[in-house]
């Protein structure tokens, strides 16, 4: 069993120069509780939040005015290549966790069977939709990309989503999954804490002048 304490989880989580940040994101991680399973929820939990309408919207509406992503070059992975990024403000601690899928996993995204196209901004929204959830750790499955008969054309969406998340301010961390969450087609991705107004907080609100 995983137990973790406030005091335990403070002593391990970041390691910035910048005291603010220490204090930011001190606070993001400070609603872990410990669970009677092998893993920890770092958002709060709740139902479950539906995707596919997101996923199938994604597809009709327009909304590439604010997908950064890009779908030009990519530097090739293969198939059985490891994914794994960290921000410098990620503690080992954390990462440990995140890789060894000790996280709840509290949504997922299937990208079988979709075009680069569509890969691009199915993972756009779910990011968006994450962040928007409050949703701090999920799971992208993007399958191996082993079964293509050109070589050129192998692991193309794995390629894609390497180089995405690394491109999306929102994801802190992320690493292929275990072998039972999909292994090297499946990647953990760990996301920032949603930033709330500070009308839900209860602190107050600076003057603004227009």
């Amino acid at each position: 069993m995983l137990a973790l304490s406030e005091c335990d989880w403070f002593d391990e989580v970041l390691v910035v120069n910048d005291e603010d940040e220490t204090s930011l994101f001190a606070q993001e991680v400070a609603g872990i509780r410990p669970l009677k399973k092998s893993e920890v929820y770092l958002g709060k939990k709740g139902p479950e939040v539906d995707f596919s309408v997101r996923q199938r919207a994604a597809l009709i509406a327009n909304e590439a005015d604010n997908n950064h992503l890009s779908h030009d070059y990519v530097e090739k992975v293969e198939p059985n290549d490891m994914l794994e990024y960290k921000n410098a403000g990620v503690q080992e601690g954390v990462f440990k966790r995140l890789r060894q899928g000790k996280y709840g996993i509290e949504a997922r995204l299937d990208l079988h069977r979709r075009t680069v196209a569509q890969a691009r901004e199915q993972v756009y929204q779910f990011a968006e939709d994450c962040v928007r959830n409050d949703i701090r750790v999920a799971i992208i499955v993007h399958g191996k990309g082993d079964r293509t008969p050109d070589p050129d054309s192998q692991a193309m969406i794995k390629s894609y989503i390497n180089k995405w998340l690394r491109d999306l301010d929102n994801v802190m961390a992320f690493h292929s999954a275990q072998r039972h969450h999909g292994g090297l087609g499946a990647v953990y991705v760990l996301f920032k804490k949603a930033r709330k107004p500070a009308w839900k907080t209860g602190k107050s609100t600076k003057n603004v002048s227009f």
